[in-house]
């Protein structure tokens, strides 16, 4: 190489950057120790922006578009260095391009869950996970505040950040937004498009926007789900009374079609106990109740001859599907006990009873559970 050409290879005349990557947010120029032509062309493509920096200070920003570098295209650098007008010479100056296109690849979750209040559940422990995308809003804060020399400054180097960011304000805008837990799916996009604002209020002082925030899916807890299920199945079936009317009336079929054995007893106790609750809201024929006989003077009987009423059995409480159902009378266990409703492990209760108690360990419930279990067959000839 001849003096000539060294001479000239030491000035810079075209400044410009052709991205050939997906994920680069900041590059620097590799001038190295050449100085930039007076008079250079400087050619800034749609979604970049080029920034100038000279000894540490960030001078002129030049948004898309092709500059011819003159003293009154670099007013502040020009300043810094005090040239004089007129002055054409070689400078030295790092130029970072900063890409201000959207980027769309990030994704966010939470590794731990984030706890909120609720109104209908209290306390609750929430998980989340979906998407976003950023973009740069202000290249001077991005590179005096994050990007600094980095000769390219990636979307990876920065994501870790952002993640942390997001998780660390998830929980207060969930909070704000008013929604219960049970309505969160049908308002994610709201509580997305507001959290993206908060995001980009947040991160303003770096210079970076999250214009979309997309929420894909906010989970709970195992326990919380199936309360929410349980919720659900509740509502489903409406009138407990009716539903348990039903069981009954299945019971019943089901003992019919296995005569002999105990098949025939409980059908027999089933029987009656649907007949009872039949019976306690059917009206007397013409619309009156049926009338209990009174006492007859004549006959001798008085009223203070008349027996006591028979005592009243106590209801028994039982623990289906995890839900409190009763009180139920002696028949009505024995239709659960013959539909399998009502086994071993169930927690019964009954007044008088400090605590609710599995059935075989209750002496009353455990007989009728050995009455449900068949004899051995005998022994054959």
């Amino acid at each position: 190489m001849g003096l000539i050409d060294k001479i000239r290879g030491e000035f810079i005349d075209i400044v410009e950057w052709l991205d050939d990557s997906r994920d680069t947010l900041v590059w620097r120029f590799p001038r190295h120790d050449n100085e930039i032509k007076m008079g250079a062309q400087l050619v800034v493509r749609e979604s970049q922006t080029a920034v100038f920096v000279n000894e540490g200070v960030v001078a002129d920003v030049f948004p898309p578009g092709m500059y011819e570098l003159e003293t009154e295209n670099l007013p502040i650098l020009s300043t810094l260095r005090g040239w004089k007008y007129g002055f054409h010479s070689p400078f030295k100056a790092e130029v970072y391009f900063v890409s201000t296109r959207l980027f769309t690849d990030f994704k966010w979750g939470t590794q731990n869950p984030v706890i909120v209040r609720d109104a209908s559940f209290g306390m609750v422990r929430l998980r989340a996970f979906g998407a976003y995308a950023a973009r740069v809003a202000d290249p001077r804060k991005l590179v005096t505040e994050v990007a600094g020399t980095d000769p390219q400054f990636r979307t990876e180097e920065i994501q870790e950040y952002l993640r942390q960011t997001i998780v660390g304000r998830l929980g207060s805008v969930l909070a704000a937004s008013g929604v219960g837990v049970l309505d969160l799916a049908a308002q994610q996009s709201t509580i997305a498009a507001g959290f993206a604002k908060t995001l980009t209020d947040e991160l303003a002082p770096v210079g970076i926007e999250i214009p979309k925030f997309i929420i894909e899916n906010i989970s709970l807890p195992p326990e919380v789900e199936a309360a929410v299920d349980k919720r659900s199945q509740m509502a489903i079936v409406g009138d407990l009374g009716a539903y348990t009317q039903y069981q009954t009336a299945q019971a019943i079929g089901d003992a019919a079609n296995n005569p002999g054995g105990a098949g025939e007893g409980v059908g027999l106790g089933l029987g009656m106990a649907m007949g009872q609750r039949l019976a306690s809201g059917l009206p007397a024929q013409g619309g009156a109740a049926p009338q209990s006989p009174q006492p007859n003077a004549s006959d001798g009987a008085g009223t203070g001859d008349m027996p006591p009423p028979l005592p009243t059995e106590a209801g028994w409480y039982v623990a289906i599907d995890g839900a409190q159902q009763g009180p139920f009378d002696h028949a009505a266990l024995v239709g659960y006990v013959a539909a399998g409703t009502l086994r071993a492990g169930t927690l019964v209760w009954q007044r008088g009873m400090p605590e609710w108690r599995a059935a075989a360990d209750v002496p009353q419930v455990a007989a009728l559970l050995a009455e449900a279990v068949p004899p051995p067959l005998p022994p054959q000839s």
